[in-house]
């Protein structure tokens, strides 16, 4: 499943699949403990596809974000615990997009991509990242 379909809900944790429309909004499924709810239009809800983390030059989308991360932990889960100390989160963040804003990118910022790639990579859901990024760059893995 693509980012896309991802959501993350203020005042809700984890993230949330997105599952139907209805007339005021969504019904989304938590990937945490799968139950459902319904969202109204007026709740603050951002698609991961449409996040990005500020860089010295550029904001980098999230799922390129995902794709360092995966590749600097060979595809398995982060080496960082989200609740590690802020020089701890920031060192780790410094090794994925080496020049980051840290003046706009907060450490509760870092938590937040570390608890959404593990979790992310606990539903098997990294899988399609390369594709994706592959995709919005215009690449094709044959050229």
């Amino acid at each position: 499943m693509s980012l896309e379909k991802i959501l993350s809900i203020s005042g809700k944790p984890g993230l949330y699949k997105l599952i139907t429309q209805t007339r005021g909004g969504f019904v989304a499924e938590s990937l945490i403990d799968k139950k459902r709810l319904s969202v109204r239009i007026q709740q603050n809800v951002s698609l991961l596809s449409e996040i990005a983390i500020y860089t010295l030059s550029e904001e980098v989308p999230l799922r390129q974000v995902f794709e360092n991360i995966k590749q600097k932990e060979k595809g398995a889960k982060t080496s960082v615990n989200p609740k590690d100390s802020k020089d701890k989160l920031e060192e780790y963040f410094f090794g994925v997009l080496p020049d980051y804003d840290e003046d706009r990118v907060y450490a509760s910022d870092i938590k937040k991509v570390i608890q959404w790639y593990n979790l992310l990579h606990e539903h098997n859901m990294l899988d399609d990242l390369t594709t994706e990024i592959e995709t919005v760059n215009g690449v094709d893995e044959e050229e």
